[in-house]
Order: C-alpha cells, then sequence, then structure tokens
C-alpha cells in the first residue's frame, strides 16, 4: 500500500448554465485531488442549483495548495456551501494556500456561503478570492475567519494569516483588499485594528444600486455589542449597480454566521430577484 502524501495539492472546477427549461444545471465538474462537490440538489426548484463543496481530508495542513474555480453562466443562478468549517492546522514549516476564483457573467447569479474558516495554533495559511463580475450580473458571497480556539484565554499565540480579496468589474478592480495577521502583531489587539475579537468577517454584496434608504435600513440590522460589532458600506457604481460590503468582528464565529444570513435573506431579494430560504444542509 503506498504512502499518504505529506501534502495535498487540489483543484476544483465547477461551471453553471442555464437550460432553455429554465432549469439551472451543474454543466462541468472536474477535479484534481482532494476537492469534491456533492450531487446538485434544487431544494428551491429548477432555477436554483445548489452544490456543497467537500474536503475530504477535513483539514488543510502546511504545504497544502488547494484551487477552487467557480464559473456561472449567462442566466444561471447557484447556490455554493460547505458542510462545516474548514481547519487550518501546524503550518510545520511550510505554509498553505486557498486560491478562489469566482467569475459571474451577465445575468447570471451566485450565492457564495462558506462556513467559516479556523487557523489553529503556528498555522502559515493564506487566502485569496478573486471575483470578477460582469455589468448585470449579482452575487452575495462572505468569508469568516476564526483565530485559534476560542475556549482558550489566548485563543491564539503562534501562526500568521493572509487574508486578501478583489472584486472586478467587466476587469477593472472595484475592491482591494489584503492584510496580514501575525499572532504577535498589535493590529490584534488595537482599538482601530480587530480589538481583540478572534472573529473577523466580510459579507460582500454585487448588484442593484441600493438607495439611501435601502442602505440605512440595512445599517440598522448591525450590531455593535461587547461581542460582535458591524459597519456597512455602499459603493455605487456605473449603470445603477452598487457593492455593499459589511465587516463585521465577533466573538464567536455562529454568531457571526447568523448575522450574515440574517443580512443574507434580507439582501438576496433585491438583488437576486430570489426569496431567501437557507440551506437545509445547515440544519443538519
Amino acid at each position: 500500500m503506498s504512502a499518504l502524501p505529506d501534502t495535498w495539492h487540489a483543484k476544483l472546477e465547477l461551471s453553471f448554465s442555464r437550460q432553455a427549461s429554465g432549469k439551472t444545471v451543474l454543466s462541468r465538474r472536474r477535479h484534481e485531488g482532494p476537492l469534491l462537490v456533492q450531487k446538485a440538489l434544487y431544494p428551491e426548484g429548477p432555477a436554483v442549483c445548489h452544490v456543497t463543496i467537500l474536503h475530504p481530508p477535513s483539514g488543510i495542513a502546511g504545504g497544502d495548495e488547494l484551487t477552487i474555480e467557480v464559473q456561472v453562466d449567462p442566466g444561471a443562478h447557484a447556490l455554493v456551501t460547505t458542510p462545516g468549517a474548514t481547519r487550518w492546522y501546524k503550518a510545520n514549516g511550510k505554509g498553505s494556500i486557498q486560491h478562489t476564483h469566482i467569475r459571474i457573467a451577465t445575468g447570471a447569479r451566485l450565492d457564495w456561503l462558506p462556513q467559516e474558516n479556523i487557523f489553529f495554533e503556528q498555522a502559515d495559511a493564506t487566502v485569496h478570492n478573486h471575483i470578477y463580475m460582469t455589468n448585470g450580473g449579482a452575487a452575495i458571497g462572505w468569508e469568516i475567519s476564526q483565530l485559534g480556539r476560542v475556549d482558550k484565554t489566548t485563543h491564539w499565540d503562534e501562526g500568521r494569516v493572509m487574508l486578501a480579496s478583489t472584486l472586478y468589474l467587466n476587469g477593472t478592480p472595484i475592491w482591494l483588499e489584503c492584510g496580514e495577521l501575525p499572532a504577535e502583531g498589535l493590529l490584534r489587539h488595537c482599538e482601530t485594528g480587530l480589538a481583540g475579537f478572534p472573529v473577523l468577517a466580510t459579507l460582500w454584496a454585487f448588484g442593484a444600486e441600493l438607495s439611501d434608504e435601502q442602505t440605512e435600513d440595512l445599517a440598522r440590522q448591525l450590531p455593535w455589542t461587547a461581542s460582535l460589532r458591524a459597519g456597512v458600506t455602499h459603493m455605487r457604481q456605473a449603470d445603477q449597480q452598487g457593492l455593499t460590503l459589511v465587516r463585521v468582528l465577533g466573538e464567536h464565529a455562529q454568531d457571526v454566521r447568523r448575522l450574515f444570513t440574517q443580512l443574507w435573506m434580507h439582501l438576496r431579494p433585491m438583488l437576486l430577484q430570489t426569496p431567501a430560504a437557507p440551506p437545509r444542509l445547515w440544519n443538519t
């Protein structure tokens, strides 16, 4: 029997297309290594295709490199999620990285709803997200990161995390955010940084431009408490389109995910013209 590899290099390519009947199908699925998807499901009917990305090793270790490519073709609507948190383990002297490339065509819609990343002690992790929008496309997604174990007093003593996201509109970047978080860095504890919170997260939503009233209504739903803080930014683009960003700091990932689910259910009918119904998988 051959030995298991010390590191995993995996790639997953997914494409979603709209059939003449109006049904969205998973028209292309290709994988290398341990990145897979379960069978496409239709709990909302044929117009929205739900898939779940699986990583059978159940964690990312030092030296692993994962690439996820998602293409949503004109008129198609896909919802992509994960069955649980992604765990990033001890680096053992090797960095680990995940690249995600999301491409949304004109008239396409996507719900990108992964569960959180958990970065354990001595992880050396890089997460790069690239979202490519075109005029007339719409998408809502999020990234939730938990530093260490929240049941531990200092929760994260050693490690490094690099988080980077870029959203392009017709090939031009309109949102670029990149930050390095070493465990010993001052940013983690200063009030203008993470203020000691172990969970940081961003929800991004691109689609029809929100009015001032809609943006204010969204802001009123955001908490500012001892355990959860949130703020919203709305950037207007050409052709009555807009990018909305909600940034959150929290003590517990489940509280952040609950808030993001609430905001997604609020935004989805406006931006994706689809009623919101949380994926059944989250209830299992």
